[in-house]
């Protein structure tokens, strides 16, 4: 079983999930003045830099705001099926794009944005060391140092999948499945790698790669052999207006795939 937080920290990190819960809720509520900021864009958590930074340029040019919510793709897929009125959706794994597509809540067909990369990181006052072969990390578990790890939920998060994935090809799932910490999403299993409550944990490339958690770690990427790839995939969704369609041509063109690639994110065929 995934390692469970002390009574304490359990409170404090509930205050803060409510916090988050609260805030995507009040995201999601309709209205005028929501109306007026732009319509509403789903995406996966490992691009909550790259997308920002693009929606922000995607202002600058054309003066038509986004409001962008981050989370797990796999929580976002079911949102969308109960009629959260989302207008475009970035998906870290195109299966949940696939699905929506069957169940004629899109667009179109939905399109290949990026293929993601997973990384080990380590906060800086971790004795682990950031091997991408995860070889230091079954070094330090032989000798007890590992006390705990994160990962997001692979149960709906795909970077989490693609992390459990490449433990269990390493043959080291079960020595480190107890001593996981999960997180609701990439994203917030980054924050418990590199906040020291942690030995580290493995996370989407792009987040490492960002300076904002760059900063509270060291970071090795992990051969993509040892999971599954990460087909990361957009579609517009039933309903998707003029700044939506704008959004999802703009991400396609060649000045928001070079943000992307500097993220971390390789281009798909």
């Amino acid at each position: 079983m995934p390692f469970r937080f002390p009574s304490s920290a359990s409170r404090s990190r509930r205050r803060l999930l409510a916090a988050a819960a609260a805030t995507a809720a009040s995201v999601l509520l309709p209205g005028p003045a929501h109306a007026a900021e732009g319509p509403l864009v789903a995406a996966a958590s490992d691009l909550k830099f790259a997308l920002d930074e693009i929606a922000a340029a995607f202002l600058a040019e054309t003066g038509q705001p986004l409001r962008c919510v981050y989370g797990s793709s796999g929580n976002f897929r079911r949102q969308i099926a109960g009629g959260a009125p989302f207008e475009l959706f970035f998906s870290a794994d195109e299966a949940y794009v696939d699905a929506l597509v069957r169940e004629k809540l899109t667009v179109d067909q939905g399109r290949l944005y990026a293929l993601g990369r997973i990384a080990i990181i380590v906060p800086h006052n971790s004795t682990l060391k950031p091997a991408g072969d995860l070889s230091d990390l079954r070094v330090a578990l032989a000798a007890g140092k590992i006390r705990r790890f994160a990962i997001a939920n692979p149960e709906h998060a795909p970077y989490g999948r693609a992390a459990r994935q490449a433990l269990q090809a390493t043959g080291l799932w079960p020595l480190l499945e107890g001593k996981l910490v999960l997180g609701e999403n990439i994203s917030q299993a980054a924050q418990f790698a590199i906040s020291g409550s942690t030995d580290g944990g493995i996370i989407a490339r792009s987040l490492a790669l960002a300076p904002a958690i760059a900063a509270g770690g060291r970071h090795a990427l992990i051969p993509d052999a040892l999971h599954e790839p990460l087909r990361q995939k957009m579609v517009l969704l039933a309903g998707a207006g003029d700044t939506a369609r704008a959004f999802y041509r703009y991400v396609q063109a060649p000045k928001a795939q070079a943000v992307l690639a500097r993220y971390g994110f390789t281009a798909p065929a």
